[in-house]
Protein backbone atom coordinates (compact mmCIF):
# COMPACT_ATOMS: atom_id res chain seq x y z
CA UNK A 1 0.00 0.00 0.00
CA UNK A 2 2.95 2.33 0.97
CA UNK A 3 4.82 1.67 -2.52
CA UNK A 4 1.53 2.68 -4.52
CA UNK A 5 0.86 5.95 -2.77
CA UNK A 6 4.85 6.48 -3.08
CA UNK A 7 4.84 6.40 -6.79
CA UNK A 8 1.52 8.29 -7.25
CA UNK A 9 3.16 10.90 -5.52
CA UNK A 10 6.23 10.90 -7.93
CA UNK A 11 4.29 10.53 -10.93
CA UNK A 12 1.92 13.24 -10.19
CA UNK A 13 5.25 15.67 -9.05
CA UNK A 14 6.91 14.19 -12.58
CA UNK A 15 3.51 15.53 -14.55
CA UNK A 16 3.60 18.69 -12.53
CA UNK A 17 7.29 19.24 -13.65
CA UNK A 18 6.76 17.87 -17.21
CA UNK A 19 3.83 20.69 -17.46
CA UNK A 20 5.36 23.42 -15.39
CA UNK A 21 9.63 23.59 -16.83
CA UNK A 22 8.73 25.09 -20.19
CA UNK A 23 6.71 27.99 -18.61
CA UNK A 24 8.88 28.99 -15.86
CA UNK A 25 9.71 32.76 -16.27
CA UNK A 26 13.09 32.22 -16.38
CA UNK A 27 12.95 29.79 -19.73
CA UNK A 28 14.39 32.61 -22.40
CA UNK A 29 12.16 33.59 -24.76
CA UNK A 30 13.61 32.25 -28.23
CA UNK A 31 13.57 35.59 -29.52
CA UNK A 32 15.00 37.54 -26.06
CA UNK A 33 18.42 38.61 -27.60
CA UNK A 34 16.42 40.08 -30.74
CA UNK A 35 14.27 41.66 -28.91
CA UNK A 36 17.03 43.09 -26.72
CA UNK A 37 19.73 43.82 -28.98
CA UNK A 38 18.22 44.19 -32.73
CA UNK A 39 15.01 45.58 -32.15
CA UNK A 40 15.66 48.90 -31.06
CA UNK A 41 17.07 49.90 -34.08
CA UNK A 42 15.44 47.65 -37.01
CA UNK A 43 12.47 47.43 -35.17
CA UNK A 44 10.34 44.12 -33.93
CA UNK A 45 9.24 42.94 -37.39
CA UNK A 46 12.99 43.51 -38.57
CA UNK A 47 11.83 46.34 -41.39
CA UNK A 48 14.30 48.83 -40.05
CA UNK A 49 14.46 52.75 -40.30
CA UNK A 50 15.27 53.95 -44.39
CA UNK A 51 14.96 57.58 -42.54
CA UNK A 52 17.73 56.72 -40.43
CA UNK A 53 19.72 54.55 -42.72
CA UNK A 54 19.13 51.67 -40.40
CA UNK A 55 18.65 48.82 -43.10
CA UNK A 56 15.58 46.33 -43.30
CA UNK A 57 16.46 42.19 -42.11
CA UNK A 58 13.65 41.49 -43.96
CA UNK A 59 14.70 42.50 -47.55
CA UNK A 60 15.46 40.34 -50.67
CA UNK A 61 19.00 41.57 -49.98
CA UNK A 62 19.48 40.47 -45.98
CA UNK A 63 17.57 37.13 -47.03
CA UNK A 64 20.19 36.32 -49.89
CA UNK A 65 22.79 36.30 -46.66
CA UNK A 66 23.95 33.34 -45.24
CA UNK A 67 24.00 32.59 -42.32
CA UNK A 68 27.84 32.68 -41.59
CA UNK A 69 27.41 36.53 -42.97
CA UNK A 70 24.73 37.41 -40.59
CA UNK A 71 26.78 35.95 -37.90
CA UNK A 72 29.67 38.39 -38.82
CA UNK A 73 27.54 41.57 -39.33
CA UNK A 74 26.47 40.82 -35.21
CA UNK A 75 29.27 39.49 -33.83
CA UNK A 76 32.43 41.31 -35.72
CA UNK A 77 30.16 44.20 -37.31
CA UNK A 78 30.75 42.51 -41.20
CA UNK A 79 33.58 43.14 -43.32
CA UNK A 80 33.30 46.86 -42.73
CA UNK A 81 33.80 45.59 -38.87
CA UNK A 82 31.17 48.21 -37.92
CA UNK A 83 31.69 49.01 -34.18
CA UNK A 84 27.71 49.33 -33.10
CA UNK A 85 27.71 45.37 -34.29
CA UNK A 86 30.43 44.22 -32.52
CA UNK A 87 28.26 42.11 -30.64
CA UNK A 88 30.71 39.49 -29.66
CA UNK A 89 33.05 42.38 -27.77
CA UNK A 90 29.36 43.75 -26.12
CA UNK A 91 29.23 40.46 -24.17
CA UNK A 92 27.14 38.36 -26.52
CA UNK A 93 27.81 34.52 -26.28
CA UNK A 94 27.78 32.45 -29.74
CA UNK A 95 24.55 30.71 -28.51
CA UNK A 96 22.82 34.38 -28.26
CA UNK A 97 24.48 35.35 -31.69
CA UNK A 98 22.99 32.21 -33.21
CA UNK A 99 19.46 32.70 -31.72
CA UNK A 100 19.82 36.28 -32.98
CA UNK A 101 20.49 34.73 -36.64
CA UNK A 102 17.39 32.47 -36.20
CA UNK A 103 15.24 35.26 -34.95
CA UNK A 104 15.76 37.46 -38.06
CA UNK A 105 15.24 34.02 -40.27
CA UNK A 106 12.02 33.48 -38.41
CA UNK A 107 11.20 37.37 -39.11
CA UNK A 108 11.98 37.11 -42.79
CA UNK A 109 9.53 34.10 -43.10
CA UNK A 110 6.52 36.18 -42.21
Amino acid sequence: MKMTKLAIVIVTIAVALFILIPNLSWAQDAGATFKAKCAMCHGADGAGKPAAKIPSLVSDEVKAKSDADLTDFIANGGPSKKATHAFATKGLTPDQIKEAVAAIRALQKK
